[in-house]
């Protein structure tokens, strides 16, 4: 699963570390190009939600099989692509592998292990997502400069096939107990404390990508990093993320409440630091370092509460978990933009700091309501 993980995630992002190349081969503008980003994270969202419905009670082995094979077949046809539509109706394969793939992966989790392990199995399962992010842009920016940007998209291709391949063999038969219906949604979210726990985790993550799309310009302009310079401290945020998520299992089994709450504060002071203080490479790194660290622990103790929360429809509430990630990404990045474009970057880092606090504050509130298991 883990494995599944990584290669989706990586070729989620990987036209990033590739955009110039593309943009050049495809004879289209790097803005154009970089829709084969949004494209993805609009079908994942919308993907995630209509997936159990879809799916029905079919053995969730043979779903998530399905998945991966819809990874492999995207990352082929882009590499074939002789055009840019033709490379975005090929992402469009990816958002639904994407979106069904998180989806199913948490309920998944609940059935492949114990309870009082779901911690350190989703730690394990994100522990893709951080590798991931500390190792996919490098590689295929690597692989672009070697042999083409179609090179990388083949690689994308040959995880993706070693996944199936593994996930084949280890993952037992898995048969829904029930079908969902799209009106389970409806009824997740009016459980207690549902609504209110998507939207605290919708302004951290929104708080998180409006900080972390625009790191690149901050270091450029704010800290005067030269480009090797934003390269490393990239694999610094990457490897500060690959920690947290290795250590997060073990402070969720700690105290779930005070993760959920802890987190979005220490973002929105390194936010604060950074936007008033940043202009030395080593505390701005070493800053970066540490919002890479908590938001690496993040994703698994709000995927860790979500479960606790709807042990019983794991399924559709993971679905709304990865769209309201999506959603997130969306809202963080563009209104991060707006922010950017008008004010400022150091503006863009205060706003994200006061988004996350009303984070924090949504996490406080959910103090009563958080199972009884990781409290």
């Amino acid at each position: 699963m883990s494995l599944g993980v990584f290669g989706i995630v990586g070729a989620e992002f990987l036209p990033a570390s590739l955009l110039t190349e593309m943009a050049a081969d495809l004879q289209v503008t790097e803005g154009l190009a970089g829709q084969a980003v949004t494209v993805t994270a609009g079908v994942a969202m919308i993907a995630s939600l209509l997936i159990t419905a879809i799916s029905g009670r079919t053995d969730r082995k043979k779903v998530l099989l399905f998945l991966t094979l819809l990874l492999i077949a995207s990352n082929l046809l882009v590499a074939l692509a002789p055009s840019l539509f033709a490379v975005l109706l090929a992402r469009v394969l990816l958002g639904v592998s994407l979106g069904g793939f998180w989806a199913l992966s948490a309920a998944t989790m609940m059935r492949l292990v114990p309870e009082e392990l779901l911690p350190k199995a989703l730690a394990i399962l994100f522990g893709g997502v951080s590798a991931a992010t500390v190792f996919a842009a490098p590689i295929g920016s690597f692989l672009g400069e070697l042999s083409g940007w179609r090179s990388a998209f083949l690689a994308a291709a040959g995880l993706g096939m070693l996944a199936f391949a593994i996930q084949l063999h280890c993952l037992p038969s898995m048969r829904a107990d029930r079908a969902a219906r799209l009106s389970t949604i409806v009824r997740v979210l009016k459980r207690p404390s549902m609504s209110l726990g998507m939207f605290t985790f919708m302004t951290i993550f929104a708080g998180h990508f409006g900080f972390f799309t625009y790191l690149r310009p901050f270091l450029e302009t704010v800290t005067g990093a030269s480009p090797q310079m934003v390269t490393l401290i990239l694999l610094v945020f990457g490897v500060g993320t690959f920690a947290g998520n290795s250590v997060s299992s073990y402070l969720i089994s700690r105290s779930l409440f005070a993760v959920l709450a802890s987190m979005p504060l220490m973002l929105a002071l390194v936010a604060f630091l950074l936007a008033q203080f940043g202009g030395e490479l080593i505390l701005d790194a070493s800053l970066v370092g540490l919002w890479g660290v908590a938001f690496g622990i993040i994703p698994v103790s709000w995927s860790t509460w979500v479960t606790g929360t709807v042990p019983d429809e794991a399924e559709t509430a993971g679905g709304v978990f990865v769209a309201t990630a999506n959603l997130a990404i969306a809202v963080g990045a563009g209104l991060g933009g707006i922010v950017f474009d008008r004010f400022g970057v150091e503006a863009n880092y205060m706003a994200c700091a006061v988004v996350l606090l009303l984070g924090c504050f949504g996490a406080l509130r959910l103090r009563n309501r958080i199972a009884k298991t990781y409290r």
